[in-house]
């Protein structure tokens, strides 16, 4: 599993509806591609959930990395966003663990996202498994969230260049306003074809 993510920000006058038409009409592209396990079509809304920002910033969790860079740089559909918005950045992250909650049947609304760096000092005894032990922490949380009844996905990436963890949680209905997190967004559509081969716990 491979996560990966693009921040469009947009002006704070934009009319988000020109993102839902947008999803709405070509949304469904994706609903058969092989290699992917789910995209979640995402924003955020200037003023809405305390955004300070207009955002289009899909999310997408794939099986297969040849698949993904095909999606990138081998005529996918990437070019299309190149075409629109320009080139952003997209951000990548390692798959950890993934686990499917409660409310996997239904069409989530919300999602978050908590980006939380690890700090040097995470190896307090020397031995070079403080990291290991905060990455087992984590997915014991990724465990609990799961087992809520408003919970459609969550899933843990680690960047290793930055030392960074991502957490992403696809939700029924509205975000938990007391989950932990850095980002909420609204959920337009979801594209999730490969989601049965989504790793159930670590992925490894």
């Amino acid at each position: 599993m491979y996560a990966k993510q693009y921040e469009i920000t947009l002006p704070a006058d934009y009319d988000m509806q020109v993102i839902r038409t947008r999803v709405a009409d070509g949304g469904h592209v994706l609903d058969d591609r092989a290699g992917l396990g789910l995209k979640a079509y995402v924003i955020r809304e200037r003023g809405v959930d305390g955004s300070p920002v207009n955002e289009y910033a899909p999310f997408y969790l794939w099986n297969d990395t040849g698949a993904m860079a095909h999606f990138l740089v081998g005529g996918g559909g990437f070019q299309n966003i190149i075409r629109d918005f320009g080139r952003p950045a997209a951000r990548h992250w390692t798959g950890i663990a993934c686990r499917a909650g409660r409310a996997r049947a239904t069409s989530p609304r919300a999602a978050s996202r908590r980006l939380t760096p690890i700090p040097a000092g995470s190896d307090p005894d020397g031995t070079g498994l403080g990291l290991t032990a905060l990455i087992g922490r984590e997915v014991e949380e990724l465990r609990r969230i799961a087992r809520r009844k408003d919970v459609h996905t969550v899933a843990l990436g680690l960047d290793p260049h930055g030392w960074q963890l991502m957490r992403f949680v696809l939700w029924a209905d509205g975000a938990d306003p007391y989950e932990e997190a850095t980002e909420r967004y609204e959920v337009l559509h979801l594209s999730a074809p490969g989601l049965p081969g989504l790793p159930e716990g670590h992925d490894w």
